[in-house]
């Protein structure tokens, strides 16, 4: 087909390349792709138009496509985000970096010039030729797979090659298509089923012998991966035959019970270095341990011996066996254990206690006294997104997960404004109410996906703190540079009214004092759509972070 040729249905017209894209992940089982439309992925769009298995949905920024993608795939079926080509391409990079880091599947779907222009000088040309940006290279660097697809019937084992990649092992898979190549008819016919490689699971029995061989209680550090694997009940079961106490590190909150010692790192609680320190081991479920997720716990953690099952090796030394399937590999495990041997003791599950930040006198809402709040009348089956800064570490400390609901945050690269888009992905996967707890900085970043939200009439509430600032790094100003001056303080402002005349059908108001908050949460929760509740608070009242707690102390 030429490339401007006009295509107004299906009919009995030839399967071009997007439409094998959009059938086949139909198949794979994904209902919803995200991105940004644009002349060179609009192919793509026109093929979902077509399909009414698939909902294509059009974010504010591809960062923020990204983010809905990474959110939809920890909450089941694959992601998607789809984008043009140039700086649209370049917009992903953010998004997809994150799920690299933590280690998401996702299928990214690039728009690219057409072939016949590469290294000529076109708008945009990421091709690589004669000295163009080179975006398979580009995208290499924050993918498991990734190919840019060259002919036509590259796209039959291209396709499925990177969805397996991207399971296999636990990360974004990138094709980057020419709309050429997009709009060029491909032979459906041949297209074969095709089934993953079966999911490793390795040999448990290092692990059977380590966690056997040590005298004493054994603490287990779950991860994210338990709840991607959806391993929670083979998680129970291991603990109830080790009788171990268990942490979560912060992303994975929410996949152990209300018997949990709290969160691991340096948003975490005093009973988890308390109970590494009784221990005779450490267990690692579906975590590798990064530096926010054992802050304060390094003495600890190295006198014990470390085991570890999981996709992929901790960041300090362990006895580690890989698995892509915990479900499996922890119901081996303890039937392993199970199978004769000593008992280990029980390990006392001591209280909780929680990180205690200097008192602060000034005007607004308080971080603890919020998150107590929202723990009281959020209801159980309500997923939560947060987002970085002051206030991430609040609902981290202070926030418990829900029962039956998700406890989503991005640790992997941290970036501002992630909850927006993840909550979108998190809602068209799971449909039921899911809330935002973010502050203004973040908002200020890819806040307008809120629009998003409104369009679809999603169940979301928006729960934006406000402090005027970049708080987190007001308090590092404060803390480690005399507070001798400020870049990150912003001007007032009152998002709540804001986004309420932006936006008529959005249900949005502003709260400046705690006794306020009871009836506006409970309003927002039961609005048909989304919701916004912006909560006046302060960038000078410091958050539940150890670092910032023992620089407070070496200052005082």
């Amino acid at each position: 087909m030429p490339v401007n040729s006009e295509r107004t249905g299906a009919g009995d017209q030839p399967t071009r390349v997007v439409d094998y894209i959009v059938e086949h992940l139909v198949r794979r089982g994904v209902r919803h792709l995200f991105g940004v439309d644009g002349a060179n992925i609009e192919d793509l769009y026109d093929a979902a138009y077509d399909c009414p298995d698939i909902t294509a949905v059009v974010a504010k920024h591809e960062f923020s496509a990204a983010a809905m993608a990474d959110a939809y795939s920890r909450a089941g079926a694959i992601g998607v985000v789809a984008a043009t080509s140039g700086g649209g391409a370049l917009n992903t990079i953010p998004g997809l970096g994150e799920s690299f880091a933590s280690r998401v599947p996702v299928l990214a779907l690039i728009g690219q010039p057409p072939t016949m222009t590469d290294g000529r000088g076109s708008f945009q040309d990421t091709s690589g030729a004669n000295g163009a940006l080179a975006g398979e290279a580009l995208f290499a660097a924050v993918s498991v797979f990734c190919r840019r697809v060259l002919t036509p019937a590259d796209i039959m084992t291209a396709l499925p090659q990177a969805l397996s990649a991207a399971t296999t092992l636990g990360g974004p898979a990138v094709l980057l298509l020419p709309k050429d190549i997009q709009q060029a008819p491909v032979d459906a016919s041949a297209d074969a089923p095709s089934e993953d490689p079966p999911r490793r699971v390795g040999d448990v029995g290092a692990l059977v012998e380590l966690l056997r061989g040590v005298d004493g209680p054994i603490t287990i550090i779950a991860g994210d991966q338990v709840a991607r694997d959806d391993a929670r009940a083979e998680l129970e079961n291991l603990r109830a035959v080790l009788r171990a106490g268990v942490a979560t590190v912060p992303d994975a909150k929410d996949v152990t019970g209300s018997q949990s010692l709290g969160v691991t790192g340096v948003m975490g609680h005093p009973a988890v270095g308390a109970a590494l320190a009784q221990s005779a081991a450490c267990l690692l479920v579906g975590t590798r341990l990064p530096l926010m997720a054992r802050g304060g716990l390094e003495s600890a953690l190295e006198s014990l011996p470390v085991a570890s099952l999981g996709s992929a090796p901790p960041y300090l030394p362990a006895t580690h066996v890989d698995s892509v399937d915990l479900r499996a590999s922890l119901a081996a495990l303890a039937a392993a254990l199970s199978d004769g041997g000593p008992v280990p003791p029980i390990a006392e599950p001591g209280t909780r206690g929680e990180l205690t930040p200097p008192a602060y006198d000034g005007a607004g809402v308080r971080y603890r006294d919020a998150m107590l709040a929202l723990d009281a009348l959020l209801p159980q089956d309500t997923d939560i997104v947060v987002d970085a800064g002051n206030i991430g570490a609040a609902a981290i400390h202070w926030l418990p997960a829900r029962r039956d609901g998700r406890f989503l945050v991005a640790l992997g690269m941290g970036g501002m404004g992630y909850s927006f888009g993840a909550a979108i992905g998190m809602a068209f996967a799971r449909g039921r109410r899911t809330v935002v707890i973010a502050g203004d900085g973040s908002f200020f970043m890819h806040g307008m996906e809120i629009h998003t939200a409104l369009h679809h009439r999603l169940p979301i509430t928006f729960v934006l703190f406000d402090n005027h600032a970049h708080a987190m790094c007001v308090t590092r100003e404060q803390l480690f540079f005399r507070d001798r001056y400020s870049y990150n303080r912003f001007g007032p402002s009152t998002l709540g009214a804001g986004l309420a005349a932006m936006f008529p059908a959005l249900s949005s108001i502003d709260v400046t004092d705690i006794d306020e908050l009871d009836v506006t949460i409970k309003a927002a929760l039961e609005s048909d759509g989304p919701s916004v509740v912006s909560v006046e608070c302060s960038a000078d009242e410091i958050p539940p972070f150890t670092a910032f707690l023992s620089k407070s102390r070496e200052n005082s």
